[in-house]
């Protein structure tokens, strides 16, 4: 046997022991230090504790046994065994070395080692310090287990804070306690406050203890304007609960109106704000792809008041090609952030290659994160990032003809976009709910309105209106091509839409054909709006140079997609596919017949008369001055009550009618900066109409809650030195 294998067999049982020893030592210890940390900051916080205070522990155990090596051997093996004769150490010798006498001894004792087992050798157990080690961690446990935790176990009163004087027989507030108890998902711990004044978080449960003497008989819970919370007896206490939705005023009564008024409380109800969601890589929304450039990892930063869930949806949206060789394409990716709850961060790598991205092409992405609300999470999107891959080949960009080609491929390409987004919910129609199905196919139906709406622009805005439905709506028969059409549809409309022989009546630039004033259309994009902000409303010569069969295809465009829209509002996307593939086929044609110019456009200023120059007459002639209208404000009871409540005319020395104000601060709760104490001012001059400073009060924050009046011109500057001899010369008087 050699001497490592020597050594090895004969200090193995020894670092075992006390390796073994140091764990038994380290175990109730580990234990307790995460009965603490669970106690103090919850289950993470026990884990980490654990696994911090096992990894001490073990170190410490490997820094012991490290002790038991051949020193240590021979020293043992000299002191324990006297049949080794005090010459242990020529075990480990190297014969090659040794003369003949310790060689021959070095055999002697090989011989005789085995008559003895390695056991022997090992340490004994700490026995002592793993009894104390085990008392110390239980102690631990026992008091993380059964120490009362805030907002745990029977509430600790506190002396009440009312002040109230004492009447003999009526019970008065003595002792209370507030208890408040956050939504889970909050990750906040339950906490006990000794006032009966608090915040907390949407959806707490509220929990009064309280403690009366004399002792009361049905002591209640006041809300102001709201219904009473009855409160019931355990033992010498009264507690009561209430979960939290709104923030309130409340007192509390304990002898059902004998005493004198107790003083408001108030608890403020803190909302759940909804997550923030911001782009930090790249810093710009556009972004075009370098030089060999093969993925895209942008970053997003989310943060929310209680945490944002560890996973979102990132959605890409593709759009390749060129012209009308434009395709549309829109997936969503799971994406898993990092950092804490409250503030994570987001960096999906976009590969070019697996998404099928390639030149002359724009990606867009957006992501969609959730907070940890419950029941209903709150989901915000942030913003839209677009890298844009450059084509070889650059658009002419000379003058009009220019813009034209840029701007006017934006419309196509919508058409496209609304037949994509319609077949793609028809797709999803066996997982979504009907009233989510027919939302999103009024929503596809609402970006159809939009675009109806931009091409009607180019036939002089006269299909902004919705078309009158044909006789018999909702009849349908198959033409010969298959597609199905509302009966009578494809008639001639034009007696209905076209007005260019009698432009002369109805030229109303505000009002459609109803004679209802007409909305301007929503904005729809930036490029695309300069023919909408500067092209004329109507196709008369000068605005544009639409042929007849141009407009005639234009026209049916647009009523192909009034049927499209029909039917997407409807909640059938699969009716309206065959009119958007329709309309899409006629604008291609108008985009291959035409192109549309703009002509410099003036102001139309109407023609002047020379019959009346210089003839005195003036009939017809009438003031061109607006009369001025009053602006009716939403603070007409306030500012009735601030007049009751001042020194002038309109004071009310005695009691005021308030229940107008308070319908009016319940109603413009939304708009007022503190709503609470506005109601508790009106409260107290309620209850007590001759107290001066409560009336003082409410007067105060009825200021400061009403509408400020608009700005004021300011007044004119006085004259100065030589102003003033200017004006006295003017005048008449001395300079």
């Amino acid at each position: 046997m050699s001497a490592n294998d020597l050594l090895a067999r004969w200090t193995a049982p020894a670092k075992y022991r006390v390796m073994a020893d140091s764990l038994a030592l380290a175990v109730p210890l580990v234990l307790g230090l995460a009965a603490i940390g669970w106690r103090l900051s919850g289950i993470i916080a026990a884990v980490a504790a654990a696994m911090i205070a096992a990894a001490i522990a073990l170190f410490a155990a490997r820094y012991r046994a490290r002790r038991y090596h051949q020193g240590w051997l021979v020293h043992a093996l000299d002191r324990e065994r006297p049949d080794m004769e005090d010459s242990a150490n020529l075990l480990f010798a190297d014969p090659a070395l040794l003369g003949p006498l310790e060689r021959l001894q070095q055999a002697r004792l090989l011989d005789r080692i085995d008559r003895d087992s390695p056991d022997s050798l090992r340490p004994d157990w700490s026995r002592r310090l793993i009894l104390l080690a085990g008392i110390m961690g239980l102690i631990a446990i026992g008091l993380t287990l059964f120490w009362p935790r805030p907002g745990h176990g029977p509430p600790t009163l506190a002396p009440s804070t009312e002040a109230l004087p004492a009447t003999p027989g009526i019970p008065r507030l003595t002792a209370q306690n507030l208890r408040i108890i956050p939504p889970a998902y909050t990750g906040l711990p339950p906490r006990d406050s000794a006032s009966l004044d608090a915040r907390a978080p949407v959806g707490s449960r509220i929990e009064w203890t309280l403690r009366f003497d004399p002792q009361a008989t049905v002591p209640a819970i006041l809300p102001v304007g709201g219904a009473h919370i009855a409160l019931r007896r355990d033992g010498p206490n009264w507690i009561a609960s209430r979960l939290l939705d709104a923030s309130f005023l409340y007192r509390v009564d304990p002898a059902s109106g004998r005493g004198p008024t107790p003083p408001l409380h108030r608890v403020d109800a803190i909302a759940d704000s909804p997550p923030q969601v911001r782009a930090i890589s790249p810093a710009a929304s556009l972004t075009m792809v370098q030089a060999g450039q093969r993925n895209w990892t942008p970053v997003f930063a989310a943060t929310d008041d209680y945490g944002v869930a560890a996973t979102a949806r990132l959605r890409v949206t593709l759009a390749i090609g060129e012209g009308e060789n434009v395709t549309f394409s829109e997936r969503e990716i799971a994406v898993s952030g990092s950092g804490p709850p409250r503030d994570r961060r987001f960096s999906p790598r976009l590969d070019f290659g697996a998404l099928g991205f390639s030149a002359g092409g724009d990606m867009v992405v957006q992501l969609i994160v959730r907070d940890m609300r419950q029941p209903a999470a709150q989901e915000v999107r942030g913003p839209s990032l677009i890298l844009r891959w450059p084509s070889s080949r650059q658009p002419e960009n000379s003058g009009l003809e220019g813009m034209v080609n840029i701007t006017l491929p934006a419309y196509f390409r919508s058409q496209r976009q609304i037949i994509i987004d319609a077949e793609a919910l028809l797709k999803q129609k066996r997982r979504l709910a009907a009233d989510r199905y027919l939302a999103r196919s009024a929503s596809i139906g609402s970006d159809q309105r939009i675009l109806r709406g931009r091409y009607s622009q180019f036939l002089g805005g006269e299909e902004e209106g919705e078309p009158e439905p044909p006789p018999n709506y909702g009849e349908q028969h198959s033409d010969d091509d298959g597609h199905d059409h509302d009966q009578g549809h494809d008639h001639d409309h034009d007696h209905d839409h076209d007005h260019d022989d009698g432009h002369e009546q109805g030229h109303d630039h505000g009002h459609d054909h109803g004679g209802a004033p007409r909305r301007p259309a929503p904005g729809f994009g930036a490029p695309e709006d300069v023919l909408a902000d500067f092209g004329h409303a109507h196709d008369d010569s000068p605005a544009s140079s639409l042929d007849p069969e141009t407009r005639a295809i234009l026209k049916k465009a647009v009523d192909e997609m009034w049927q499209s829209e029909v039917q997407l509002r409807q909640g059938h996307p699969d009716l309206a596919l065959p009119f958007a593939y329709r309309a899409l086929r006629f604008i291609k044609e108008v985009q291959q017949a035409t192109r549309i110019f703009l002509s410099r456009v003036g102001p139309e200023l109407p023609p002047i008369d020379p019959s009346r120059r210089m003839t005195g007459k003036r009939e017809g002639l009438a003031s061109r001055v607006l009369a001025i209208s009053p602006v009716e404000g939403r603070d007409g009871p306030a500012a009735a009550a601030w007049r009751a409540l001042g020194d002038g005319p309109g004071a009310i020395r005695g009691p005021i009618a308030l229940d107008a104000l308070d319908r009016w601060a319940r109603g413009q709760s939304a708009h007022l900066p503190d709503p609470l104490a506005l109601s508790g001012a009106i409260d107290a001059v309620h209850r007590d109409p001759a107290c001066l400073p409560c009336r003082a009060k409410l007067r105060a924050l009825l200021w400061t809650a009403m509408e400020r009046p608009p700005a004021q011109p300011a007044r004119r500057r006085p004259a100065d030195a030589g102003g003033a001899r200017y004006l006295g010369a003017i005048g008449g008087g001395k300079p």
